[in-house]
């Protein structure tokens, strides 16, 4: 007889293995499958964010940005250091060491909350009386049931139509975290968030950088003012952007990558570059789960389809994360999870998809919450906006980083806070107490009168909650 559990979780990314220790807090029994493998064979949980995302080009921007401080600008502070030199292995050994600890640190939650771990692929082998079965196939192949299941199986990195990724040359994101030597041109295609972190990546390392986007417009998701300013401060780094192009053919070869291309003003273009990387967003990661098997409905995308609750079509069958709709974003995945171990409870678990924050891990960096200007436009809502530069900010003259700005955007009448944006340093830290005063109603006012430490970067917030009523003190 098959190890039956209450609630078994397919997949142990941040959606999957947050909804797996919170059912387990709830006093569910739990189990929760994954196939991640680590150089060695062994378990490494945390998704795509862990392995190849989220964590690990943290910390290969984090050692970018230090070798660039040591090269450019530690002689501004009075250190001298002779010739910097970057060893490249090294760099990476330290982000797979980074990632491991984080894989590592995930198992212990597992056996600290007495959540069951199966390394292996999980898929729905039929449905049984009072749940499902599911079939793990990892170094030995069972069968487990499950009372409800959880479905948080990720997303794949999207390839140009007839040219794969061979993480040799052509490159997701898996292949750009792992290069071991810097490139001496490299060329990207699509100009999001993996592409824009993955660029800055190598640019500072030495590379020529080119970004080709289809788009006609920068970070159009982005505030139109934030990104004009995030793109001026790309462009003076040396990142080489080019909008409204159209991808042609694209050749590997032993000497590196050809790619064809028509550029804005329709004129064909040729790039030759020693590695390509393709950033043209994700796809949700049905492959091998038998969806089709037991009758899970999925979309035209191959996503599975939910409603507000994450509920599929099948009874006691949810799913969070990048495989349903909404932003792929490994922070939603956590509160799709947490909130659907609730309501299996029987709670009343949440999720606010108009106050998620989004952050480009950049330098500036990117952040925003809430809608844009042009968003309102759209929308004919009539609000009012003030910013305020980190030029005018104490603390970010002593770091040495003034680039960017804080902007609120407020509700004419009611000064309800609409929206808050951001380019500049540590702004993916900043961007918390925009999320929290939203999933208040508070209004620009309220911020303008919290008292902020000084000297501190979030006085720019202050600042520019002040800018919403005209009245800012120190611009």
């Amino acid at each position: 007889m098959s190890k039956q559990f209450d609630v078994v979780v397919i997949g142990a990314g941040p959606g999957g293995y947050i909804a797996a220790i919170r059912a387990a807090q709830l006093g569910f029994n739990v189990a929760c499958i994954d196939e991640w493998k680590n150089a060695a064979g062994g378990a490494a949980p945390g998704g795509t964010c862990t392995n190849v995302g989220c964590i690990p080009s943290k910390a290969l921007l984090q050692s970018s940005e230090h070798f660039e401080h040591a090269r450019l600008h530690f002689a501004d502070h009075g250190i001298s250091t002779g010739k910097v030199e970057i060893d490249v292995p090294k760099m990476v050994a330290r982000k797979d060491a980074v990632v491991k600890q984080n894989n590592d640190g995930i198992l212990y939650l597992f056996k600290k909350n007495k959540v069951t771990f199966f390394h292996g692929r999980g898929s729905f082998e039929k449905a049984v009386d009072g749940g499902y079965e599911i079939k793990v196939a990892g170094k030995d192949t069972e069968t487990i049931t499950g009372k409800q299941i959880i479905v948080a199986t990720g997303s794949n990195a999207r390839a140009l139509p007839g040219v794969a990724f061979d993480e040799e040359n052509i490159l997701s994101n898996d292949g750009a975290l792992a290069l071991q030597k810097t490139p001496k041109s490299l060329g990207l295609i699509g100009s999001g968030v993996i592409g824009l972190e993955m660029g800055s990546v190598w640019r500072r390392l030495g590379a020529e950088v080119t970004v080709l986007e289809g788009m006609d417009k920068f970070l159009p998701a982005v505030d139109e003012q934030i990104a004009k300013e995030a793109k001026k401060a790309f462009d003076k780094q040396g990142l080489k952007i080019e909008l409204g192009v159209k991808v042609g053919e694209v050749k590997s070869g032993k000497k590196g990558v050809t790619v064809q291309y028509t550029n804005a003003k329709g004129e064909a273009q040729t790039l030759e570059v020693d590695k390509l990387i393709v950033s043209i967003g994700r796809t949700a990661n049905t492959n091998g789960l038998n969806a089709e098997g037991v009758g899970l409905q999925l979309d035209e995308r191959g996503a599975i389809v939910v409603d507000a609750n994450c509920k599929t079509n099948l009874p006691g069958v949810w799913a969070v994360g990048d495989v349903v709709r909404g932003p792929m974003l490994a922070h939603k995945a956590e509160e799709e999870g947490v909130a659907v171990a609730e309501r299996i409870a029987g709670q009343h678990g949440h999720v606010n998809f108009d106050t998620i924050p989004f952050v480009i891990y950049t330098s500036p960096e990117v952040a925003w919450v809430g809608r844009t200007e042009q968003q309102l436009k759209e929308q004919g809502v009539k609000y009012k906006a003030g910013s305020f530069p980190f030029l005018a900010n104490g603390r970010a003259r002593a770091l040495g980083d003034t680039t960017g700005m804080v902007k609120f955007i407020a509700d004419a009448e009611t000064d309800e806070i609409l929206g808050v944006h951001m380019v500049g340093p540590m702004v993916s830290e900043l961007i918390s107490e925009a999320v929290v005063a939203m999933e208040f109603k508070a209004s620009s006012e309220d911020i303008a009168r919290i008292c902020h430490a000084h000297p501190s970067l979030s006085e720019s917030t202050k600042e520019a909650a002040l800018a919403v009523d005209k009245r800012t003190l120190n611009f």
